[in-house]
């Protein structure tokens, strides 16, 4: 499970995204990037970074650590800005703190990683249909002279059709990925190749400790999905699925 912290101090917004997150800090002294619920699409945003993140690590991606960060209404009370303070004050309550990565740079190809990195992130953006990988917009970090993955919200994006549509693992596992426009299409090889190695070292229980980070107020039941333990079934269906029809998704050929 992730830590439970609690925000101390908004420092300020970060206006690069349309979320609007924003700088905290909390009370283990240590600095966040704040997600926030009432940003955006909501809750699952937050889940999506969870899950997508635990994956990464399960395959040697390099992702900043993850924190549940609550946020007490004074916080939002005291902001000068007003759209901060709606957002804030929509937000009340658990929301996501990503550790602050101090001096990163972001991702402009002169330092790109090696190939065996760019695989693994590729993969891992296949695996999670994250389309939102691209030149335009990399969300790739330079930290410590190492590529780190940030900002997974676009990816599994199949749960923002949950409350009128039923979680269909068979379609998610047919559905193709396009990888002619990734960030990182160009510096990888073959990442077929690794398909089976990076599927190995997730398997059952890397999918089941990767749904059981995501907290339980933040998996919203549906007509299909009662309660929290049926949504996070439903995520390591979709995912299994997927992971057995490698064909459908994963990119073929190498770095040209």
């Amino acid at each position: 499970m992730l830590p439970v912290l609690t925000t101390t101090r908004y420092v300020t917004p970060l206006r690069e995204g349309g979320s609007l997150p924003g700088l905290v800090e909390a009370d283990d002294d240590g600095t966040y990037v704040l997600k926030l619920r009432g940003a955006g699409q909501g809750l699952k945003v937050l889940v999506a970074e969870v899950l997508v993140a635990a994956l990464a690590r399960r395959i040697g991606v390099p992702v900043p650590e993850l924190a549940v960060l609550t946020l007490d209404e004074r916080i939002a009370k005291y902001e000068a800005d007003e759209e901060v303070q709606d957002l804030l004050t929509a937000s009340v309550g658990t929301n996501l703190g990503v550790d602050f990565l101090p001096g990163s740079l972001g991702y402009d190809g002169s330092r790109p990683p090696d190939p065996d990195l760019a695989e693994r992130i590729l993969w891992l953006d296949a695996l999670t249909a994250n389309v939102d990988r691209t030149w335009s917009n990399p969300n790739l970090l330079v930290w410590h002279g190492r590529t780190w993955a940030i900002d997974h919200g676009a990816a599994l994006y199949f749960h923002h059709s949950w409350p009128s549509r039923p979680p269909s693992p068979e379609r998610f596992a047919a559905q193709p990925f396009d990888a002619s426009r990734h960030v990182l299409r160009d510096v990888a090889g073959d990442v077929a190749a690794r398909h089976e190695e990076l599927a190995a070292s997730l398997g059952p229980a890397g999918l089941d400790a990767a749904v059981a980070d995501v907290p339980d107020e933040w998996l919203e039941p549906t007509a299909e999905l009662s309660d929290p333990p049926a949504v996070r079934a439903a995520y390591v269906d979709l995912l299994t699925a997927r992971l057995g029809r490698p064909s459908a998704w994963v990119p073929t050929g190498g770095a040209r």
